[in-house]
């Protein structure tokens, strides 16, 4: 076994912004960064920095309303951002809702 499938199964690639460019990133989906976004996929098996997170939860305490309607207003209205919602959407797995009167 290579250590690159070792490191590749707790990753899918998505597309995000780095500075003005879009470039190719990583989703951890298992490990301490699950859910999270990463530039390397070695990062997602990375032990955390404790010192970092505690003061992320305390920028999240005071500011995270106000970070929360600036990012949704880029995201709704950020040319770039659009571009990377249409390019990642056809990447994710979405499950089919039930419908009333479907057939099964």
């Amino acid at each position: 076994m290579l250590v690159n499938e070792i490191i590749n199964e707790g990753i899918t690639t998505v597309f995000g912004k780095s500075g003005s460019k879009t470039v190719r990133k990583y989703r951890c989906t298992s490990g301490p960064r699950k859910g999270r976004i990463v530039a390397k996929a070695a990062t997602c098996g990375a032990p955390k920095n404790v010192k970092a997170s505690v003061t992320l939860k305390k920028t999240r305490r005071s500011k995270g309303k106000t970070l929360d309607i600036k990012r949704s207003r880029t995201k709704r209205t950020n040319p770039a951002s659009q571009k990377l919602k249409r390019i990642n959407v056809g990447r994710r797995r979405i499950k089919p809702h039930k419908r009333k009167g479907a057939r099964t």
